[in-house]
């Protein structure tokens, strides 16, 4: 016999409408009711029908992600597979698929979403200078955005670079590091955050850092930074310290100072961002500042379905998310020095 939401409600001594709601994972109901319909839900084998919650509800309940990978690595990328694989676990608990959408073909974001029924969509990647990406973001598709806001339409939620990374630079500093060279990624709103910080930092401890010390690279490009270690190392005046734009661009650094038979942590320091697994275990594991991919993942589900589910009293908000310093050993102790 096919259980229903009243044997559950029944089972729980709850309402009907509280069944529902917790099966949701609606804010209304307590954590405790939550759990305890989801666990008699699951000891009575309860199986929605999802074509009649979908015709019930006028949902479709499948979300949408967009990812625009520049570097060829696709969804094996370190730090976005994990978030990906937080919103994935998120989505299916609150019983929703995800689907990516391409840039490709004859349908543009908006077209894709709407064809496919995405209740929502998720942008874990694109230019919101693209005009078929300012289309969807404009539209009356629930969005959730990760690192970058849009004119305050939709949720964003956002590692918290500034913090992240004015923490990794103070760490080296009180290495004694005062000849920091900073490798950054290409033009956008982290960079513009870690240039800021970067600049501020400078000014707090009085550090007098040469123009050409700062360098553009392209996130997630080893042979990019490669290049921009290779100008590092033939100046005159070198620095102590380099610091990259995240831990898989870091790799490129680390081959340069192969090359020169450099030993990282020892002959010159250097840095990523990020807290990739592959930074923990290489050898020396690197100095980097790791992102909370889980949460971030998370976050971004949890705010689209808060759209989605109470749209009518839905606000736009701004989720930041904080990591944690991995001190590594490739950044030398000078404090004594």
């Amino acid at each position: 016999m096919e259980v229903t939401l009243k044997d559950i409600a029944k089972e729980c001594n709850v309402s009907f409408s509280t069944v529902s709601k917790a099966l949701k994972n609606s804010p209304e109901i307590s954590q405790k009711t939550i759990e305890l319909v989801n666990s008699t839900a699951m000891a009575l084998g309860y199986h929605p029908n999802a074509a009649a919650r979908a015709l019930r509800t006028n949902r479709s309940y499948n979300i949408g992600v967009i990812f625009e990978d520049i570097t060829g690595s696709g969804l094996q990328h370190q730090y976005f597979a994990k978030i990906f694989d937080a919103i994935n676990a998120t989505a299916n608990k609150a019983d929703y698929d995800i689907t990516f959408l391409s840039n490709g073909g004859k349908q543009n974001y908006l077209a894709q979403a709407k064809y496919r029924g995405c209740d929502g969509v998720i942008i874990a990647n694109a230019s919101f200078r693209r005009s078929d990406v300012r289309e969807l973001l404009e539209s009356d598709i629930p969005i959730c955005t990760l690192d970058k806001a849009y004119k305050n339409l939709h949720s964003s939620v956002i590692s918290d670079n500034k913090e992240g990374f004015r923490a990794l630079l103070e760490w080296i500093i009180k290495r004694g590091h005062r000849k920091i060279a900073f490798v950054h990624g290409e033009s956008s709103e982290v960079t513009k955050v870690r240039m800021s910080v970067f600049n501020a930092i400078q000014k707090k401890y009085n550090l007098e850092i040469p123009a050409e010390w700062i360098i553009e690279a392209t996130y997630h490009m080893p042979p990019s930074t490669r290049d921009a270690t290779e100008k590092i190392l033939a100046m005159k005046d070198k620095p102590t310290c380099i610091v990259y734009p995240d831990d898989f661009s870091a790799l490129g650094g680390l081959d340069a100072l192969h090359k020169h038979k450099l030993t990282p942590g020892k002959d010159i320091s250097v840095a990523g961002y990020d807290g990739i697994f592959l930074a923990t275990v290489m050898t020396p594991p690197l100095t980097t500042y790791e992102q909370n991919t889980e949460e971030l993942g998370r976050q971004l589900v949890t705010q689209l379905l808060a759209n989605i589910e109470y749209s009518s009293s839905f606000a736009p908000s701004t989720i930041k998310v904080s990591g944690r310093l991995l001190e590594g050993q490739t950044v030398a102790d000078l404090s004594n020095s």
